[in-house]
């Protein structure tokens, strides 16, 4: 399910312009679709763990992503909730999150 579009972004963020990248950032096609808390690599089982995904409302999960240097796809999701605007953590937030590392982003 390795999804590459050939149609360039129309939006793209400041960091995605100039190659920086923040920490916590899920991306897809150069555009910050979610933040990441706990997250725990496990090279063994080439999977990523994340206790939450916040900030998740552009995430498409049938599509693959970028986490700091590592191409990912999203295959479990222990649940999700909505969280009011006034919270820290805003919109749709996955919580308990395995994700298949496919390889590594290109720079």
């Amino acid at each position: 399910m390795n999804s590459n579009l050939n149609a360039p972004d129309s939006n793209p963020s400041p960091h995605a312009l100039s190659g920086a990248r923040e920490d916590d950032a899920l991306y897809q096609n150069g555009r910050v679709v979610g933040r990441a808390l706990d997250a725990r690599v496990d090279q063994e089982a080439r999977e990523i763990h994340f206790g939450e995904i916040s900030n998740s409302d552009e995430l498409l999960l049938p599509e693959d992503c970028e986490y700091r240097n590592y191409r990912v796809l999203i295959q479990h999701v222990g649940f999700a909730t909505r969280e009011e605007h006034g919270a820290a953590h805003k919109g749709r937030v996955l919580k308990t999150v395995v994700a298949e590392i496919l390889g590594f982003r290109e720079q």
